[in-house]
């Protein structure tokens, strides 16, 4: 059966190309992943500011390893895109950033992110977050992205407002976190806001 609507995004927009490395023009970089990655993402993940946000712990360096190897395929499976966000001058990993739940066909996706304890309050998530929404809405088409996060994570809503995404709700009890189920705020940028 024929759809009346064209594709957003046809298959292979994103895979039919390396992954780039994309500036912010402020001081970072968001480049692809790489191996030697492994054991800074493994130290951010001992931080309990990330067990409190976030569902998945990190054991060790190697299994973080098998993390980057996903995000590294990701990239030809146009479903979850991982980007580390790492500073220019010296490229110190300070985070990552990330287009979950890709739907090209609907030019849809889920915007994510974390920084390292360090690079808090710096402006880090929010820098990337708006390069990320740049690349993805003005330079490869995407029509929608969204962003969630707890209702309780008031510095996840800063960079939610900060870099445009519109608050459109709260689905409630959402998201089960190692405390129980949180509410989660729904933010969204769509082409041309």
């Amino acid at each position: 059966m024929p759809y009346l609507t064209s594709a957003v995004l046809p298959a292979g927009a994103l895979s039919g190309s390396r992954q780039p490395t994309l500036p912010t023009g402020d001081g970072l970089v968001l480049r692809p992943w790489r191996a030697e990655d492994a054991p800074a993402v493994h130290a951010a993940f001992q931080d309990p500011l990330m067990h409190r946000w976030h569902i998945r712990a990190a054991e060790s360096v190697d299994e973080v390893r098998g993390w980057i190897a996903a995000w590294q395929r990701a990239w030809a499976e146009e479903k979850d895109v991982q980007w580390a966000v790492a500073d220019a001058a010296d490229d110190r990993l300070l985070g990552r950033v990330a287009l979950r739940n890709v739907l090209l066909g609907d030019g849809v996706a889920e915007v994510a992110y974390w920084t390292v304890a360090a690079a808090r309050g710096q402006g880090v998530a929010a820098r990337a977050t708006a390069a990320l929404a740049r690349w993805a809405l003005d330079e490869t088409g995407f029509h929608r992205l969204e962003l969630s996060h707890s209702v309780a994570n008031e510095a996840s809503c800063r960079v939610a407002e900060k870099t445009g995404f519109a608050l459109e709700g709260t689905k409630r009890s959402a998201l089960l976190h190692s405390d129980g189920w949180h509410d989660m705020h729904l933010h969204a940028r769509v082409r041309g806001d």
